[in-house]
């Protein structure tokens, strides 16, 4: 990883020479009884503007796509692309920034061939979109970037949808643009929500997937617009498609000017939404609940090691349950505000943390213990049945039936082996 760093700083470094520009001289033409002057060429007529955008990656968070600002001075040749998706592991106090939800983000200038040619070798496609931007637009963008760019500019607290890589350049695009691109795009319906384009950039990885839908809580499932849907890059990309711009002459003309793949890619594309895991969640759900209850009764029958398989298994799952409970009550005093109000909190709570131990000592013919742990087994179930009712209400609009589908088969399962051990 410190390698990736230093790359990724030499490529920063690689960008930053300024421009140089050399001005020549006026040139002047006499002509008998009149005088005729070369026009000067506008500012930023040198310059050139593309939207460039990442397909998604291997890890975690590269599944969302990327993007950056791409400014070609055609005059020096410097050929830079502003990235505001910069950050490193090595930063001072980067875990409890990254567990508190205040992750700091960077943005740099880069060599534009550097940074496609990463992006190339990781097999991820990049597309570049040219904006038909005036010369006064392009120069108040590069501007306004180098601005950005400068050492006490460039940090900003990250915020996975709402301040992202793709919202800035977004937010830069339509600061030039003077709102156009916002009063265009901005009320458009999608009938989509962040948990939609979560789980749709993430179900190529089944435990990314689930482990971020147990962490996105209701204000993740409220509609959204393609305003705020552009937190991803590739939707972003998409919608520039549409946009249009007042050139020069006042004419209305496509926002995009011309559009390439400069690297493909092998991986498939994006799906446009996740397909649905709550039938192949119940079946594994009534599976582990089953087997669970079969270990039970073979217990009850004096069987030694099926006490052993239900104590290992009672174990696993209260870890799990208790610890995904536990971490999900610790969000709630952060600044991850997408993971409140979270319903998950019903099926992964830290009342199962107690049978880490005291299903094991149960198991192992201690009566006390037996008493508590189907107490606790049955409260953990209680408690997800009762959500499972609150999740059934029209006051709800979290989308957690699939989380119960999986979860709740479990508790039953477990709370039921218990007690056909405690009455046996």
């Amino acid at each position: 990883m410190k390698n990736r760093v230093l790359i990724v700083l030499a490529l920063a470094c690689s960008a930053l020479t300024p421009d140089v520009v050399c001005a020549a001289p006026s040139q002047v033409t006499g002509v008998v009884g009149a005088e005729s002057v070369e026009a000067a060429p506008e500012p930023g007529a040198e310059l050139r503007v593309w939207l460039i955008t990442t397909g998604p990656g291997d890890a975690v968070w590269e599944r969302f796509g990327h993007n950056a600002l791409r400014v070609l001075n055609t005059e020096t040749g410097r050929d830079a692309s502003y990235n505001w998706g910069i950050f490193d592991f090595n930063q001072a106090d980067f875990i409890p920034r990254f567990l508190k939800g205040q992750m700091l983000y960077m943005m740099a200038p880069f060599s534009t061939e550097a940074m496609v040619d990463s992006y190339a070798r990781a097999n991820r496609e990049v597309v570049m979109q040219e904006l038909a931007l005036t010369p006064a637009q392009r120069l108040r963008l590069r501007d306004l970037a180098e601005v950005n760019a400068l050492p006490e500019n460039r940090d900003y607290f990250y915020d996975p949808v709402l301040d992202n890589c793709s919202t800035r350049v977004r937010d830069l695009l339509d600061q030039v643009l003077d709102g156009a691109l916002l009063e265009q795009l901005g009320t458009r319906e999608t009938g989509t929500s962040y948990r939609t384009h979560t789980r749709r950039l993430t179900e190529v990885d089944p435990l990314v997937f689930a482990g971020l839908d147990v962490l996105v809580g209701s204000l993740g499932d409220r509609p959204i617009s393609l305003w705020q849907a552009m937190f991803v890059p590739m939707t972003l990309r998409d919608a520039l498609r549409d946009a249009t711009v007042t050139d020069a002459d006042g004419l209305e003309v496509p926002l995009v000017v011309s559009e390439q793949i400069v690297a493909p890619s092998t991986r498939s594309a994006e799906p446009a939404q996740a397909e649905s895991w709550f039938w192949r969640y119940l079946i594994l759900g009534s599976l582990l609940g089953g087997l669970m209850i079969w270990m039970g009764r073979l217990a009850a029958t004096g069987r030694r090691s099926s006490r052993i398989i239900l104590g290992i298994l009672a174990s696993a799952w209260s870890l799990l349950a208790g610890s995904g409970g536990v971490i999900l009550v610790l969000v709630l005093f952060t600044d991850h505000w997408a993971m409140a109000r979270n319903e998950s909190l019903f099926l992964l709570n830290p009342v199962s943390i107690v049978l880490v131990v005291l299903a094991p000592l149960a198991l192992a013919g201690r009566k006390r213990a037996m008493r508590l742990a189907r107490l606790v087994a049955f409260a953990a179930f209680g408690i997800a049945a009762l959500g499972l009712l609150v999740q059934s209400l029209p006051a709800t609009s979290q989308q957690t039936a699939m989380l119960f589908a999986l979860f709740l088969p479990v508790h039953a399962g477990l709370a039921t082996a218990l007690h056909e051990i405690a009455t046996c």
